[in-house]
């Protein structure tokens, strides 16, 4: 089979040939379709990962048939199609992940080839009304989102929500799960035109946090939020506190521009504000986000499609993050 390999952070992805994959009790063999990228092939790629095992198949995502299984109990998912959930070893406790927890693609080797050894546990049927690369796209960073809008934030509908960031995979799924949940939602971003974008899947408005009043413009616009969904932190963070109704929630899962600072706990505690840290999702959680999807018949929002051997350009496209919607890999 044919692989993308990191083998040096920093460096190009590598194209290489590896044996064909033997699914070991319990597990499957995955002819993948299709894959995804995130933010985190980016930055184990660039480095910034502590204990980086290499070489290593990036790649979390992916969509394909089952050509082998390691145990006779599981051949019923021969020849399925299926979608992949990325969350490994979640644990017993849904509240959080146990500690053998992992995802897929680090530091197990994951879904930029053409096969991918998973836990059948790990399986589930791809909608079919999704082409390869839409089914690709939803398990990540829809199972990211589904938490913290649901499992977290508890969102109910006619809720007035806020989504930071939109463009990026879970940002994107946020604003479209929480419009399917009938909450009004609004959108910050650097770029007018991902705002824009963005209404057209059914945010309320929306306004550029590289402007200095940002926050102060949306209070005007939509006044304050029940929940807000961010995955920046950085300063901007303390500008969510003030923009945060009484009883609100601000539910987080990254901190892609560091700590948050001037962060005025006060307002947080008399306002009865909750700060909600989220990751990825249990089982549960992934079965209740991929039911969601069904039943709201949502489509993942597909930025660009590279083939798999040009895996690194697209790395390099989210690395520009001029995207909106999800990155993804032909395989097969």
């Amino acid at each position: 089979m044919k692989a993308t390999v990191l083998t040096e952070v920093k460096k190009p992805l590598a194209v290489m040939q590896a044996p064909d994959l033997v699914a070991s009790p319990g597990h499957a063999v995955v002819q993948l379709k299709a894959a995804a990228l995130n933010h985190r092939d980016l930055w184990t790629q660039l480095g910034l990962y502590p204990n980086i095992k290499l070489p290593i198949t990036l790649g979390s995502d992916g969509a394909g048939v089952v050509i082998s299984v390691g145990s006779d109990a599981d051949k019923t998912w021969v020849g399925r199609e299926v979608i992949i959930n990325p969350s490994l070893d979640w644990g017993s406790d849904s509240r959080a992940q146990g500690p053998n927890y992992r995802i897929l693609g680090l530091p197990d080797h994951g879904t930029f080839a053409e096969q991918v050894a998973i836990p059948v546990a790990n399986l589930a049927p791809k909608p079919t009304r999704l082409s390869w690369e839409q089914a690709a796209a939803l398990p990540l960073a829809g199972l990211t989102a589904w938490r913290a809008l649901f499992t977290r934030a508890r969102l109910q509908s006619g809720e007035r929500v806020l989504v930071t960031g939109v463009g990026g995979g879970a940002a994107l799924f946020a604003l479209q799960f929480a419009v399917a949940a009938g909450a009004e939602v609004w959108v910050t971003s650097g770029s007018p035109e991902k705002i824009a974008r963005a209404q057209t899947f059914g945010a309320r408005g929306g306004v550029s946090y590289r402007d200095a009043d940002w926050a102060e413009t949306l209070q005007k616009q939509a006044g304050r939020f029940d929940v807000i969904v961010d995955s920046a932190g950085g300063e901007g963070f303390a500008k969510l506190i003030d923009l945060t109704a009484p009883g609100g929630r601000i539910v987080f899962f990254g901190a892609t521009t560091g700590n948050p600072k001037g962060l005025d706990l006060r307002k947080c505690f008399f306002r009865q504000i909750t700060l909600l840290g989220t990751t990825m999702g249990s089982p549960a959680d992934f079965a209740g986000m991929t039911g969601f999807v069904g039943q709201h018949k949502i489509v993942p929002v597909v930025d660009k499609v590279f083939p798999l051997d040009q895996a690194d350009a697209a790395l390099r496209h989210m690395e520009a993050a001029a995207q909106f919607g999800k990155i993804c890999l032909t395989t097969g």
